[in-house]
């Protein structure tokens, strides 16, 4: 590119949210697009590096970063596409809700912010629908071999897709009404409307690839008989025993797992149910659990007319820029807001929930202990003490955001009644635990051409 000195001389622009009191009112995107001359801009302050770490180390789909942001920075737009596609089977759904682990090891955000490249990535799949070049794949010839899929969620879905284009008869068995997995039911519509994977599922059936839906592998079909139809079977059914708090008071009303929350709203705003189980309009409500489905739990609060919204963590705080435990170019650790946060959100840190205290057979408040960390030398937490006064947080809802528990590849055979078999793969948060969406991409990608090659 030309301007070489526009990282420095042209500031990054983060986002572009509706403002606060229009997206509370409604569960539509809170991004809005960036306009062409802002993405002109923003990629302008790309510095196309000899070694991109952005596409080596950051992105686990190896997307070809600086390709596509030089593409549309001159106003390429089918081009820039076809380098996204060429590595991204989903970008639409990455664009929307990845953390942009590229962004954590671009080089211009070492000193003047990195470049905006999820909403560039985000801004070419949307021209390239718009435009007609989202096409099915179209397979010269069939392999004659068959895979049967369990879980439609991202790893799931990458999985099919690459073993389709490879030739072989893919089929996805889904034990909802519909494919997606957590992006479907658990991440909120306001982060990613839920319309961009039906769109993505047509094309995919479009291609060739069969879909069975509302049919749950272990109670509706075995998975042994799938093992008798299929030359090969795929595990790709997540992490979802969600991790609880066995402490006193759990049996109280009001207390509720995150996931049960926020897919609740998902299957009510896709009609699948009349309203949603769980209503927290003014009630005060408390998120235990301070990653990603907490914040969620945050933003769906607001959007249900909750009287106030307190999340806790038993972390401490991260700090304000990059944490010296990860330097350039890893992950940084700091402190990130979301769009929910900006909300409206008390949040604090250091606090371990001890007890939940009711009132009638319902909870009113959790009782938490201050905890003190001590750090390894370039800051990582090590472990905690309890310190300081117990105090209790006055609540009538509590959502527990605690994250995942993964399984052993033995455990999960066990629970489908499988012995283990090489024609039996396991990808996605499945076989690696709780992840990112785009790692689950990859994996799934990377499971397909394993099995493809074993063949």
């Amino acid at each position: 590119m030309n301007e070489q000195r526009a990282f420095l001389d042209i500031p990054r622009l983060d986002h572009v949210y509706r403002p606060v009191d229009e997206r509370e009112r409604d569960f539509a995107e809170v991004e809005m697009p960036m306009s062409d001359e802002q993405l002109r801009q923003q990629t302008s302050r790309c510095m196309n590096c000899g070694i991109p770490f952005c596409h080596g180390t950051g992105c686990p789909l190896d997307n070809l970063i600086p390709d596509f942001n030089a593409a549309v920075h001159r106003g390429d737009w089918r081009q820039a596409w076809e380098l996204l596609s060429s590595t991204s089977p989903f970008p639409e759904f990455t664009s929307r809700v990845c953390p942009a682990l590229c962004e954590g090891s671009c080089t211009a955000g070492m000193n003047c912010g990195a470049v905006t490249i999820r909403q560039v990535e985000k801004a070419i799949v949307e021209r390239a629908f718009a435009n007609g070049w989202v096409q099915p794949d179209q397979v010269a010839s069939r392999s004659g071999r068959r895979v049967a899929i369990v879980g439609g969620g991202p790893a799931g879905l990458s999985t099919a897709v690459i073993l389709n284009r490879l030739g072989h008869n893919v089929t996805v068995y889904e034990k909802n009404a519909g494919p997606g997995g957590l992006m479907r039911y658990g991440i909120p519509d306001f982060k990613l409307f839920k319309q961009l994977i039906e769109r993505r599922v047509q094309i995919m059936k479009k291609s060739g690839i069969r879909f069975v839906c509302d049919t749950e592998v272990g109670r509706d079909v075995s998975a042994s008989y799938l093992t008798k139809q299929y030359d090969h079977l795929v595990l790709s059914c997540g992490t979802p025993v969600a991790r609880d708090l066995s402490i006193p008071g759990r049996e109280l009303q009001g207390i509720h797992l995150a996931l049960d929350f926020l897919a609740g709203q998902n299957r009510a705003n896709a009609g699948e149910l009349p309203a949603p189980p769980i209503v927290v309009k003014g009630q005060r409500v408390l998120v235990i659990g301070g990653g990603d489905t907490g914040s969620d739990c945050v933003g769906t609060s607001h959007r249900q007319g909750a009287a106030s919204v307190t999340q806790i963590e038993i972390m401490p705080q991260p700090p304000a820029t990059r944490s010296s435990s990860t330097p350039w170019p890893l992950w940084p650790y700091l402190l990130r807001t979301s769009s929910s946060h900006e909300e409206g959100c008390e949040r604090r840190w250091d606090l371990s929930t001890t007890a939940f205290v009711g009132e009638n057979g319902r909870v009113s408040g959790a009782k938490v202990h201050p905890v003190s960390w001590t750090c390894a030398p370039d800051g990582r937490p090590l472990k905690f003490t309890p310190t300081g006064n117990e105090e209790v947080i006055a609540c009538d809802v509590v959502f527990l955001a605690l994250g995942f528990i993964k399984q052993s590849r033995q455990q999960l055979l066990e629970q489908y009644g499988l012995a283990d078999s090489p024609a039996i793969s396991i990808c996605g948060d499945a076989a690696n635990g709780p992840s990112l969406v785009v790692r689950a991409i990859a994996d799934g990608m990377a499971q397909a051409r394993t099995i493809d090659t074993a063949w």
